[in-house]
């Protein structure tokens, strides 16, 4: 929830030819069809939903998950997912690289996203992300205790929430610090015996001889031209989706500790592709 990440200078937009276009318009035309067909779709089924499970929902989260299974191959982009979602109640904490991370984390697992109110205002993304049920939270401390119980609410309901501690995007080649702040949820007395938090590194691979940093989304980028330049390239791209053992909250010293372990997983599983079998014992190396 900080500012935005400006750590290397965004390469130039790619120049886009005839048939760059040609293939943009090809890839980009069954995405614009898959969010207007199964989009109304799922806010048409929630009402119902809502109205006999509460705050479960057994049909929509599919829908979402469909959706961007498909998109990710439209987009070009093979995922990899190694090791094993947790099925027990908790949260998710990634590395944050790229506007693709909601395509690539919500087709490898149903979830629910956390992000910064702001979001909310960003056009057709702030549209999508209300519809598939993401929380929006403000850094106002006023604020703070109607959020974790919102958190509380939505966990115990069954939903896996996913955060992004870092707070911004990079050229995915690295992992920010991990903010501690929306940890400290975690440890309320509803949460903290039953819950865990499951450490997952994206680890992205540029397509044939584009820049290392072709996925990346960060400083002022514009997601239009980043969009453009996904759907433009020839050569497919892949992004390995790695998760870690999850890390019980019971056993964390606190929400300190907590985000120290998962952040050391994270940077492990993006710098050697491997999963942690046990993040705490890394970060306490």
């Amino acid at each position: 929830m900080n500012e935005p990440w400006d750590g290397a200078p965004a390469p130039a937009p790619m120049r886009l030819g005839l048939r760059d276009w040609l293939r943009i318009v090809r890839r980009g035309t069954p995405v614009i069809a898959l969010l207007l067909i199964c989009f109304p779709l799922l806010l048409i089924l929630r009402p119902p939903e809502r109205a006999i499970w509460g705050l479960r929902r057994p049909v929509t989260p599919y829908i979402t998950q469909f959706v961007c299974i498909w998109a990710c191959r439209c987009l070009g982009l093979r995922r990899r997912v190694i090791g094993t979602p947790m099925r027990q109640p908790g949260a998710y904490v990634a590395n944050h690289v790229s506007w693709l991370d909601i395509f690539v984390l919500n087709a490898s697992k149903r979830l629910y996203f956390v992000a910064k109110a702001e979001v909310r205002g960003w056009g057709g993304i702030g549209w999508l992300a209300r519809g598939t049920g993401t929380v929006f939270i403000r850094r106002n401390r006023a604020e703070a205790a109607a959020q974790t119980r919102l958190f509380e609410d939505r966990l115990i309901a069954g939903h896996h929430l996913l955060f992004f501690p870092e707070g911004t995007s990079t050229d995915g080649r690295l992992v920010l610090p991990f903010k501690t702040t929306l940890f400290a949820a975690f440890f309320s007395e509803r949460l903290r015996d039953r819950l865990a938090v499951q450490p997952v590194s994206l680890r992205y691979t540029a397509p044939d001889g584009a820049d290392p940093r072709h996925y990346g989304w960060w400083g002022d980028m514009s997601i239009r031209d980043g969009l453009l330049q996904v759907l433009g390239t020839p050569k497919r791209g892949q992004v390995e989706v790695i998760y870690h053992a999850p890390l019980p909250v019971a056993e964390a010293e606190s929400r300190k500790a907590l985000a120290r372990a998962a952040e050391h997983a994270v940077r492990h599983g993006l710098e050697t592709g491997e999963v942690v079998a046990d993040p705490a014992a890394i970060a306490g190396a």
